[in-house]
């Protein structure tokens, strides 16, 4: 038997021999032919989005540093007047169950964002993806979720502390104790704010993995 030749048309079958040689090599391409996956994501999650990734991390962490360090510091000894009486007042962070509870979610977050900064520099320098792959993705997910909630309860709670010592209470005799100790009242105001901008990254950084997650 003859063969057919169609002027100007491609066959629609591709021989048996030049795709035996296709799969073996591993060039086989066309629409039903995806491309690899490495090759995806590179294209899906540039460098730029892995540098963004190690810069929140970076920034949470001196935030986390600097606001832990501004409440571990945070005290003062002063008098106050009351009812013509002149009482010696002395105020520490661990005197409050709110403002310890900051600081070790805070110490928490600091560890966390130090171990996943390591990471992402380390793999950022071999050149490597920052996720590589979903199950990682899932669980840094999770932990940014976790801890940026732990943040955001533990800011909230040292606020209501602050506000109480800045307004004392109404109808009682309970004065404004940020007077004589407005250093220490400072210091807790500045590390309640580092704190709320911690929780941001943390969500901006959870934004992030799940645009990492979309890719997979």
């Amino acid at each position: 038997m003859g063969e057919v030749v169609l002027e100007g048309k491609t066959p629609a079958i591709q021989p048996p021999v030049a795709a035996a040689e296709a799969s073996e090599t591993g060039t086989m391409s066309g629409p039903l032919v995806s491309a690899p996956a490495y090759l995806i994501s590179r294209k899906v999650r540039p460098a730029t989005i892995d540098g963004v990734h190690v810069i929140l991390r970076l920034v949470c962490l001196m935030t986390c540093v600097v606001g832990l360090s501004l409440m571990v510091t945070a005290k003062q000894s002063s008098t106050l007047s009351l009812y013509g009486f002149q009482l010696p007042v002395y105020a520490h962070w661990s005197y409050s169950d709110s403002f310890e509870y900051l600081v070790g979610v805070s110490g928490a977050v600091v560890a966390h964002s130090l171990l996943q900064l390591l990471i992402s520099a380390s793999r950022l320098r071999r050149k490597a993806l920052v996720i590589p792959s979903q199950r990682y993705a899932w669980v840094i997910y999770a932990g940014d979720q976790i801890f940026a909630y732990a943040l955001m309860s533990a800011g909230s709670a040292a606020s209501g502390v602050t506000s109480l010592n800045r307004t004392g209470i109404r109808h009682t005799a309970l004065p404004n104790f940020c007077k004589p100790l407005h250093a220490f009242c400072n210091r807790v105001a500045a590390s309640i704010a580092l704190t709320f901008l911690s929780c941001f990254l943390l969500a901006a950084s959870a934004v992030l993995d799940v645009i990492w997650l979309t890719c997979y």
